[in-house]
C-alpha cells in the first residue's frame, strides 16, 4: 500500500519551503501518492512560486478575499479542508511553519484522523503577541502535530520543554536551504530567462546594493516611520550605495514608505518581486535589512550580512552564529549598524563568511527517509 501524503500551504514563504518536499515525495512515487492543497491565503505571490518550481495544485481552495481578517480566514480554511480530506483520505498531512493556514489545516487534519507533520517545528519567541498571530499559530500546531520536523537543535529543545515526545522530533535543517540551492542554480543558468530579472538589471546603477524588505504587522505605524527615517539617513550618508526596496502591497506599509522615501535619488521603491527575482537580487546585494523570517535563513547561505528590524526573533541561531543582528525599529541602531558594516571591513567579512546554522540543503531527504521508515508508514 502506498502512503498518501497531502501537503497544504497558503502563502508564498510556505510554498517556497514546501516546494522541495513536494518534489521529493513526487519523485518517490513508488512509495507515496502525494497531492498538494493550497488555501491561496496570498494568491498572486503563491502562483508565481508554483510556476517557478513547476508544481501544480491538486486542490485549490482559493480563499483570498479583500480585507480578509483572521476570524473569517481561520473558519474558511477549516470548513473548506473538510471535503478535501474526505475525498483523498490522506495518511499524513504536512503543514509548514506558523501561518493561519498551518494552524487551521492542522486542526482540520486532526478532525479527519490523519497524522499531522509539522515542517519547521519548534520555533518560539515565548511571547504570544510577537509575532502576532504566528507565535500562537505554531504553538497550536505543535500541540496537534504527530511528527515535528525541527530545523535546528534549539527548536527541538523548545519542543522537548513542551513535553513533546523525543521520538516524534527529527532535526532536519531548514527546507528553505534546499529551495534556495535549487533556485540559485536555476536563476543563474544560461537557459533561464526572466523578464523581471532583466528589468532589475537595467534599474540597478550601483555595485553596492542594500536590499530592504519590511511587512511585519507589529511594525505598522510608528515602527515603519522610524524604519523609513533610518533608510533616508543611510541613503544620504552613502550616496554611492543603492537601496532597493520591494514594497509590500499592504496599505499600512505603502503609505509611510512612499510618503517618506519616494523622492530620494538612490532609493528605488519597486513592486514586490517574484521569488526568482528576489533570489537573484539577494545574491547581488551587499547587505540586507529586513523583518522577514525566511530572509534571515536564506541570506547566510549566500554570504550576506543581515540586519533584522525586529525586537525579538524565533530564529536565535543566526544571531548566536553572528550572521544576523537584531536592530529592531530603532532608527539610530539601524543607521549605526549599517555604518559599521560599511566602514569596518573585518566586521563585514566576519558576518558574511560564517556558516549557515539553518542547514545543508538535505532537509527534505531526511523527512522522506523518516516517513518511509516509520512502521507500516504510520
Amino acid at each position: 500500500m502506498k502512503i498518501k501524503n497531502l501537503i497544504v500551504f497558503g502563502t508564498r514563504p510556505e510554498a517556497i519551503k514546501m516546494a522541495p518536499l513536494v518534489k521529493a515525495f513526487q519523485q518517490n512515487n513508488s512509495d507515496f501518492i502525494t497531492k498538494v492543497c493550497i488555501t491561496a491565503q496570498h494568491r498572486e505571490m503563491l502562483d508565481q512560486v508554483l510556476s517557478f518550481f513547476e508544481i501544480q495544485a491538486d486542490y485549490d481552495l482559493d480563499l483570498m478575499r479583500p480585507n480578509q481578517d483572521l476570524y473569517t480566514l481561520t473558519a474558511a480554511i477549516i470548513t473548506e479542508m473538510k471535503p478535501v480530506l474526505e475525498e483523498f483520505q490522506p495518511d499524513f498531512v504536512y503543514v509548514h511553519g506558523d501561518t493561519t493556514t498551518t494552524m487551521a489545516a492542522s486542526i482540520a487534519a486532526f478532525y479527519a484522523g490523519a497524522k499531522v507533520c509539522h515542517v519547521e517545528a519548534g520555533l518560539r519567541t515565548h511571547n504570544k503577541w510577537a509575532p502576532f498571530p504566528e507565535e500562537i499559530n505554531r504553538s497550536i500546531t505543535g500541540r496537534v502535530a504527530d511528527y515535528h520536523f525541527a530545523p535546528t537543535i534549539t527548536s527541538k529543545e523548545n519542543l522537548l520543554k513542551e513535553n513533546i515526545d523525543d521520538h516524534s522530533i527529527l532535526v532536519t535543517g531548514n527546507t528553505v536551504i534546499d529551495a534556495l540551492n535549487f533556485s540559485v542554480s536555476k536563476v543563474s543558468s544560461k537557459e533561464f530567462f526572466d523578464a523581471e530579472i532583466e528589468a532589475l538589471k537595467k534599474s540597478i546603477n550601483s555595485e553596492i546594493i542594500i536590499l530592504v524588505t519590511g511587512h511585519r504587522r507589529e511594525n505598522h505605524g510608528q515602527g515603519f516611520i522610524d524604519i523609513c527615517s533610518a533608510l533616508k539617513d543611510i541613503a544620504i550618508q552613502y550616496p554611492e550605495a543603492q537601496i532597493m526596496y520591494p514594497v509590500h502591497l499592504n496599505p499600512n506599509v505603502q503609505k509611510p514608505v512612499y510618503n517618506l522615501l519616494s523622492d530620494i535619488p538612490n532609493i528605488k521603491l519597486i513592486e514586490p518581486l517574484s521569488y526568482p527575482a528576489f533570489v537573484w537580487l539577494m545574491e547581488k546585494s551587499y547587505l540586507i535589512i529586513t523583518d522577514s523570517g525566511g530572509v534571515q535563513e536564506e541570506a547566510p547561505s549566500l554570504g550576506k550580512p543581515v540586519l533584522v528590524m525586529r525586537e525579538t526573533t524565533e530564529r536565535p541561531e543566526a544571531v548566536e552564529a553572528g550572521t544576523v543582528k537584531l536592530v529592531g525599529t530603532d532608527k539610530d541602531k539601524i543607521v549605526s549598524e549599517t555604518r559599521a558594516l560599511f566602514e569596518n571591513e573585518n566586521l563585514y567579512h566576519q558576518m558574511s563568511e560564517l556558516h549557515n546554522p539553518y542547514g545543508d540543503g538535505k532537509a527534505v531527504e531526511r523527512i522522506v527517509k523518516f516517513i518511509k521508515e516509520l512502521p507500516h508508514g504510520k
